[in-house]
């Protein structure tokens, strides 16, 4: 039966109490803590509407009805984190029940807030008029598009009760309050669709976390007071005391609502994957993950590895903080990557990736001066490079020893090698520390994707410890978006340069093997080194050929060039010219292979 009267509304308002662990942001853990709020019945089944932050992680409900001294049990139906709305279904039928306000709601309306503040288990009634008939709605826990002000007095515990008419006709559902007698109420228009749905056990813009919008001096995000197990949240591995600062890369909460972090729920579809950053401030940790994917895990950040191992950053001879970098996204000629710089790193250049002479990809550079970063150590940079090329000739490790071969002369300590992984990549890094009068870390990172169809360098050099905030941006900011060229530039295998029936026999490599055909300019000397993994020989005057087993890379040391090493990186069942003068060894070209 309907209720009709204020004096029979008290048949219809329910007191909830929610059991459970809630985290606070400033009171910290509240084990089996017990927070009360109100509802009232929706029909006679039982059906009651509350506020989502109410009911949302409790691990029981227990409702009183109509000043009942025995509390009946419920269980939640469905919820909305952005419109902070709830229905429970409460045991048992026949219930009294509120109808809602068919009229116009326009200030003066005589409204009647009904409830249990504080707690109490008395029901109350306060009196007020209806002072804004649409008012904001952004609040740190919610984000509605409009709501009813008023003033009739709402306390704490009052959330989730009625704002009914002098029949007691439904206007609204209290949800907030204010320190200058402004109360608010979540209005009919809004309040209805979701209900409907809430009904049929449909959660609405929600993930399954009693969320609250913070703001700190170094930043914000949506605190996680309690998790609903079995929901969205809870699989990605969302936990009470989490800060979820990014959701879909849009950081959260920045006007100390909950707007953004709803904007993106109602932009996607309740089953879309959403990529979320969360920092656990109990493991110090700093989470990468995705609600409906892949489950939280934590960040490879080199900040927190190398934090003790760099100077402190200051400018000027006041010795005062540099201050913060601030970033912008580069991207090379071919739109094939993309790294994210300080925008003070302006000496850039997004040509394509030239190594031992040829072009075998893209590539990415970026310094305040490019030139002395290369050749100091006193000035920070980044060069990033990726590559299909490369995966004929390298793996992960092998391509890093060449670069540490390369790095024997460094005036640094070289601390060792280590295993990187982030949500896209893995591989390994080399870590040099100490480097010049300076000690500036110099990192060397090789990564590759899953399927191994491509290798990436990243080489990167770091002066002070605002440098390390760069490092993790380019390290979280490192992708390859578009189509890689191939060696000599282009997208497409190379053609090999000699037609087969205008090649010596005696240049064919067995099957399995490969062949270099090398030739001395000066002499017009040929010599074809034959080689596969067992081994490696071959000698012109006084130069000495060796090939690495594991790579197929030949390996050209040769006395008359003031000690010069040389490279032909090979693959089988191909061959290859190289050719030589008396000062240098010039390029390694494919004139023939059996897979083309």
């Amino acid at each position: 039966m309907a209720v009709t009267s204020l004096d029979d509304l008290e048949k219809a308002v329910v007191q909830i109490e929610a059991q459970g662990t809630f985290i606070d942001p400033e009171e910290g853990i509240q084990y089996d803590s017990a927070g009360r709020g109100t509802g009232f019945i929706i029909d006679e089944e039982g059906h009651a509407v509350t506020n989502n932050h109410v009911v949302t992680g409790a691990a029981l409900l227990k409702v009183w009805v109509g000043g009942e001294s025995k509390p009946r049990n419920a269980k939640i139906l469905g919820v909305s984190e952005c419109s902070d709305m709830a229905v429970i279904d409460i045991e048992g039928t026949g219930y009294p029940y509120l109808e809602w306000f068919g009229g116009a709601v326009r200030p003066g309306l005589d409204v009647y807030a009904a409830g249990y503040p504080l707690g109490d288990p008395e029901f109350t009634l306060t009196r007020g008029i209806v002072s804004k008939a649409r008012a904001d709605g952004e609040t740190d826990w919610a984000s509605i598009d409009s709501v009813i002000e008023h003033d009739a007095t709402i306390n704490p515990g009052n959330s989730g009760g009625p704002l009914v008419t002098a029949d007691g006709k439904v206007v609204g559902i209290n949800y907030a309050g204010s320190d200058s007698n402004q109360y608010f109420a979540i209005a009919r228009a809004e309040a209805l669709p979701v209900i409907a749905r809430l009904l049929q056990d449909q959660d609405v813009d929600s993930i399954g976390i009693n969320g609250t919008a913070l703001v700190t001096n170094d930043s914000s995000g949506i605190w996680v007071s309690s998790v609903q197990s079995g929901s969205p949240a809870d699989k990605a591995g969302l936990k009470a005391g989490d800060l979820i600062v990014a959701m879909e890369g849009l950081t959260l909460a920045t006007d100390g609502t909950m707007a953004d972090y709803c904007d993106v729920l109602r932009t996607h579809s309740p089953g879309d994957t959403l990529s979320l950053e969360v920092v656990r401030a109990s493991t110090e940790e700093y989470l990468e993950g995705q609600v409906n994917g892949r489950p939280l895990e934590p960040s490879f950040s080199f900040a927190q590895t190398l934090g003790g191992d760099v100077a402190p950053s200051t400018s000027g001879a006041g010795g005062t903080a540099a201050p913060a970098y601030e970033y912008t996204t580069l991207t090379d000629v071919e739109n094939a990557i993309q790294l994210e710089v300080p925008t003070t790193w302006d000496d850039t250049d997004g040509s394509t990736w030239v190594f031992d002479d040829e072009v075998v990809g893209s590539a990415l550079s970026a310094s305040p001066n490019y030139d002395d970063f290369l050749n100091t150590y006193d000035t920070p940079g980044v060069f990033f490079g990726a590559s299909e090329v490369l995966t004929e000739r390298f793996t992960v490790d092998s391509l890093l020893d060449r670069f540490k071969g390369n790095n024997d002369g460094l005036d640094c300590t070289y601390e060792g090698r280590d295993s990187y992984e982030d949500a896209l990549y893995t591989g390994q890094y080399d870590y040099y520390s100490d480097c010049g009068d300076i000690g500036s870390t110099i990192i060397d990172l090789v990564a590759e994707p899953e399927d191994q169809s491509f290798l990436m360098w990243l080489n990167i050099q770091i002066v002070d410890d605002n440098d390390l905030d760069a490092l993790d941006h380019l390290l979280n900011s490192f992708e390859v978006i578009g189509d890689l060229p191939s060696a000599n530039g282009s997208t497409a295998v190379p053609t090999p340069a000699v037609a087969e029936e205008d090649i010596d026999p005696s240049w064919f490599p067995p099957t399995g093997q490969a062949s270099v055909v090398l030739i001395n300019d000066a002499t017009e000397d040929i010599t074809v080194a034959i080689a596969d993994q067992e081994y490696a020989i071959a000698s012109l005057d006084q130069l000495v050929i060796t090939l690495d087993p594991g790579t197929y890379d030949y390996t050209a040391t040769d006395p008359r060039f003031d000690p010069y090493d040389s490279t032909c990186e090979v693959e089988a069942d191909a061959i290859y010219r190289w050719y030589s003068d008396d000062s240098d060894w010039g390029s390694c070209d494919l004139i023939w292979s059996a897979n083309q």
